[in-house]
């Protein structure tokens, strides 16, 4: 067992400006590998300027920050009439607010409409601020907008 595992670990939060460059250099080779920007660390080490031996000295201990006040998942039941462009307008709509779409479920239609079922990351959005997402009811063909968790 190394020396990590034997000491309880203690997170901080820290501006990245004025930490060492390398840690911003592990988190952007992490993304890259991430989102097949690179297709081996050694690549993507040789891209952001850092050694591969810094990469793996401080990959599991160097994470991005994201404030989990300013983002919000979201889910969504709605209920739209089985017809072509419904959903899509529904997504374009979303999208429109910055909604980052993350799951979508829509059962078989039945009788003529469909349910689905939506999760979304919205940015800086606070409880009382999600009423936006019922103007999806307006949209041609939705014929239920149900907010079923907001975290």
């Amino acid at each position: 067992m190394d020396n990590k595992n034997q000491r309880n670990s203690q997170l901080i939060v820290a501006d990245a400006d004025v930490l060492p460059d390398v840690f911003s250099k592990v988190i952007e080779v992490k993304k890259l590998i991430a989102q097949k920007g690179e297709k081996s660390s050694a690549s993507a080490c040789r891209r952001v300027g850092i050694s591969r031996s810094a990469y793996y000295k401080y990959k599991d201990s160097v994470f991005p920050y994201e404030e989990l006040i300013t983002r919000r998942i979201v889910s969504l039941y709605l209920l739209l009439n089985d017809s072509p462009g419904v959903l899509s307008s529904v997504l374009a709509f979303l999208h429109s607010h910055d909604a980052n779409i993350l799951t979508v479920n829509q059962s078989i239609p039945i009788d003529g409409a469909a349910a689905i079922n939506i999760s979304l990351r919205l940015p800086g959005v606070s409880e009382d601020k999600l009423e936006w997402l019922y103007l999806i009811t307006e949209l041609n063909g939705v014929l239920e907008v149900k907010i079923l968790s907001a975290e």
